[in-house]
């Protein structure tokens, strides 16, 4: 089985930019967007053999996710039950017969942490709903998480020490995640390797550099170890500020 997580940064302008290209010739199981960008009516895609599942953020032209699946699941769920929480689009939840698919845009902390008390309120919520599905059956979750993990997930650490996305609050939330559970899937093949980035900033020639940041993921359950087959980040692949990841697990 074939998985792929893409944050689009406006999957409108997204289409334009190649993404039906990259989408048919993945052929993935299951491919999960983050960042649409766009409320109900304002897209529609040919997605023969898919159903697709999307969450609108309640603000227009903000947030929101989608998941497109060739299988049917057994129920879609839309956010995580806290209406705090469940305004902007952030949260799909697909079950399937053996396991739930999860993608998520984690809240961004914002310059100066300006957001960072709401981000940790999130984080701490989010994973309770985890670990919620978790106690039923194993989590493939996926998405923009919005911090890097490790000084090996971003060009410049030491720079960046503090700021969003590399402040020491949500690196200890990640690191609470993984220990109540879950694996980083891309670091379960690759735990050295270095210039693995998945966003790049749109500013002084940040990609063409490959100064980048790791924010997007898949974790999965611990106990779907031994089903991981190969973790992927598509740096070729262009039309967002991110690029896509992907995971093959052989669990159906």
């Amino acid at each position: 089985m074939k998985l792929i997580s893409w944050n689009v940064n406006g999957l409108r302008a997204c289409v334009t930019k190649g993404f039906l290209e990259f989408f048919n010739e993945a052929d993935a199981d299951i491919f999960c967007l983050q960042e649409i960008k766009l409320q109900q009516g304002q897209i529609e895609l040919d997605l023969k053999g898919y159903y697709q599942y999307f969450n609108y953020a309640e603000k227009k032209g903000y947030s929101g996710t989608a998941i497109f699946s060739k299988q049917e699941p057994l129920r879609a769920a839309y956010g995580i039950g806290i209406p705090d929480h469940d305004t902007e689009g952030r949260v799909i939840t697909l079950e399937f017969n053996h396991f739930y698919v999860v993608t998520v845009y984690t809240p961004n902390a914002k310059s100066e942490l300006l957001r960072i008390d709401y981000r940790v309120q999130w984080e701490k919520d989010f994973r309770e709903y985890l670990r919620g599905l978790d106690k039923e059956k194993p989590v493939i979750l996926c998405g923009d998480l919005n911090v890097a993990h490790e000084a090996i997930d971003l060009k410049n650490p030491k720079a960046n020490e503090g700021s969003a996305g590399y402040s020491k609050q949500e690196r200890e939330q990640l690191n609470h995640l993984l220990d109540a559970g879950f694996i980083d899937t891309y670091r379960y093949f690759y735990p050295d390797k270095e210039g693995a980035y998945s966003w790049w900033s749109y500013k002084f020639k940040a990609r063409a550099n490959n100064a980048g940041w790791r924010i997007d993921y898949f974790l999965v359950s611990k106990r779907l170890k031994e089903h991981l087959k190969e973790a992927y980040i598509y740096s070729d692949i262009l039309g967002s500020d991110h690029c896509p990841v992907g995971l093959e697990i052989d669990y159906n």
